[in-house]
């Protein structure tokens, strides 16, 4: 003898076993969405990464070149001189340029598991707006 059918209640435990199946396959998905930024969070820290050291090695680099330059300045030639800043010019634009791109990819990283959030902030408007 089925008591479900006979409480009428056979009805509401078939919406919420559909209910629980469909948050079960709503969360497989959010699992993956999750897994995928991820996977595109961990690409951009490895940039950021490869981008500190370079940054860091064409600092060295940069301070040691004008430093350079400014020895050489005080040689005899001028030619020596328009050779030095010019050559530690190339390299001050080479660490700026690092630098800015530095700085974008650092800002963009910021924004990691935007769509993750966004997807279980839009679950959650909508369990409330259920109940």
């Amino acid at each position: 003898m089925n008591w479900l059918s006979l409480l009428g209640l056979e009805a509401f435990v078939a919406r919420w076993r559909a209910n629980v199946i469909e948050g079960a396959i709503a969360a497989e998905d959010r699992l993956e969405l999750a897994r995928l930024e991820w996977l595109d969070q961990k690409q951009r820290l490895q940039q950021m990464l490869v981008l500190l050291i370079a940054v860091t090695g064409l600092t060295v680099v940069t301070l040691v070149l004008v430093s350079i330059a400014i020895l050489v300045q005080f040689w005899d030639t001028p030619h020596r001189v328009m050779v030095a800043w010019v050559v530690a010019g190339v390299w001050l634009v080479a660490w700026c340029a690092a630098i800015i791109k530095l700085v974008s990819v650092a800002r963009s990283t910021g924004s990691g598991f935007a769509l993750t959030r966004r997807e279980l902030s839009q679950d959650w408007r909508d369990i409330k707006e259920r109940l």
